[in-house]
């Protein structure tokens, strides 16, 4: 028995029809909007891949461009099937077509979910990447005279200040690498010898921050050296004051902009995956009607059309059957070759 059968007239068949043809063309420009999205994403990440400790995180907004492009293929090519239906002559040619189009409309689907899934939880692997990244990237923020490094500090710096962050987990992460290069430290002063010499690995490190750390909307002039020594500055107390320098981490701020991101694209993702199925099932309605027809030579004739020839049950029944049977074939001409090997010998 038919899954979801619907009795068709021919007003019914071309409302379908047009219907069909305007919803893939409206599934076209999702594809296109999927592909800009994802290009928009592959984008920002290439901003500030020099904090990123891999590659790997490309691979999510290469696979929406991808999925984008071959929406855009599929719709238009869909949407072409629909508007031929309304000619019986027209529509014969690709009558050979559909199946392997819809079968191939069906893994489009899949692809599209999976890569929904993925958006929603790329949060978890760009936590690891920035976090590394950004650790190292801090290391670097010193070697303006470096090959490779040089525009490090800079990209740091904007990032701080547009994301209104300050160090990787938090601004005390400063306090922890020797941010200031060597050129810019006079070695012949004394301070500058007892850091350097009370310090295991020889850096010199203090409780300072580069300027990009500061709140401009802070009433006090930025302090951003000796950040936690109270009597270098005047009424100032670093553990009850309001530091005017960004408390929230890079790391974390970043994450919050992607996951957001990211969020966003996963449900657009899922919305042009639901149409994606609405108008796979359209066409096979369509399909499906359009074959059934009570008498082939008049168009206005009644048909009937459906979702599955059969049940769920008994489509899957014949899957794993026909599956079975491919196995057992292929199975059988192995067992001949070894017996022409053994006879041969």
């Amino acid at each position: 028995m038919a899954l979801m059968k619907v009795k068709f007239d021919m007003k019914k068949r071309v409302k379908l029809a047009q219907g069909l043809w305007l919803m893939y063309w409206l599934a076209v420009m999702a594809g296109v909007l999927v592909f800009s999205m994802g290009l928009f994403f592959k984008i920002e990440l290439r901003k500030r891949s020099e904090m990123m400790d891999n590659k790997e995180s490309h691979f999510v907004p290469n696979l929406l461009i991808l999925a984008g492009l071959v929406a855009c293929g599929i719709n238009t090519f869909g949407g072409k099937i629909c508007y031929d239906s309304l000619d019986a002559t027209k529509f014969a040619k690709w009558k050979p077509l559909l199946k392997p189009f819809l079968v191939g409309c069906l893994l489009f689907n899949v692809l599209l979910f999976f890569t929904a899934f993925l958006c929603f939880t790329m949060r978890l692997a760009l936590q690891f990447t920035l976090a590394e990244g950004l650790k190292n990237s801090m290391k670097y923020y010193k070697d303006t005279d470096t090959p490779g490094r040089c525009f490090m500090k800079r990209t740091l710096d904007l990032t701080q200040i547009e994301f209104r962050c300050c160090g990787n987990n938090n601004y005390k992460d400063w306090f922890e690498i020797q941010w200031i290069s060597n050129r810019y430290l006079d070695f012949s002063s004394k301070e500058v010898k007892d850091r350097i010499s009370s310090n295991v690995d020889g850096q010199y490190l203090m409780d300072g921050v580069p300027f990009s750390c500061c709140n401009p909307s802070s009433p006090r002039p930025c302090i951003q050296y000796q950040v936690t020594n109270n009597s270098a500055h005047y009424s100032y107390d670093h553990h009850t004051e309001e530091l005017n320098i960004w408390k929230r981490g890079c790391k974390e701020a970043l994450l919050s902009y992607y996951g957001g991101m990211m969020n966003t694209i996963g449900m657009l993702v899922l919305l042009v995956n639901v149409l994606e199925v609405a108008v796979m099932v359209g066409l096979q309605y369509v399909n499906t009607a359009l074959s059934t027809l009570v008498n082939p030579e008049d168009p206005e004739s009644e048909s009937e059309g459906w979702l599955l020839e059969k049940t769920v049950k008994e489509t899957f029944t014949d899957l794993m059957e026909k599956m079975k049977s491919l196995g057992k074939g292929n199975q059988v001409e192995g067992g001949g070759e070894e017996q022409v090997v053994t006879t041969v010998s």
